[in-house]
């Protein structure tokens, strides 16, 4: 459900960029470092809005990436661990298994 609603965002965000972009056409003069250039104010909102929506996907897969090796690592880990004790995870679908005191307990209850 996240998912859709950070679409549903995103395009709504693409939307209003558009409107806002189409409206301004009007040529600019854009002063760079080597020198300067005139173009349509619409081609540079849509690029910086495309140029930012570039480096934001960037880090994201990149945060995505370290977060895998991270879970990777820490299986790696946990799976050593279990092989040096000997533990072993319980099974949630097996019933607990109902000790002495819980059963004398219970009876002492029913009494």
């Amino acid at each position: 459900m996240r998912i859709q609603w950070s679409l549903i965002i995103a395009l709504i965000f693409a939307l209003i960029t558009a409107v806002f972009a189409v409206i301004n056409v009007d040529p600019v003069e854009v002063n760079l470092l080597f020198g300067s250039v005139s173009l349509p104010l619409i081609l540079l909102i849509l690029g910086c809005t495309l140029l930012g929506g570039l480096i934001v996907g960037s880090f994201g897969i990149y945060r995505g990436y370290r977060l895998q090796k991270e879970v990777k690592n820490l299986n790696a880990k946990l799976v050593h661990i279990q092989d040096a004790t000997g533990y072993a995870f319980p099974d949630p679908t097996a019933a607990e298994p109902v000790s002495a005191e819980t059963s004398a307990d219970n009876s002492a209850d029913t009494k």
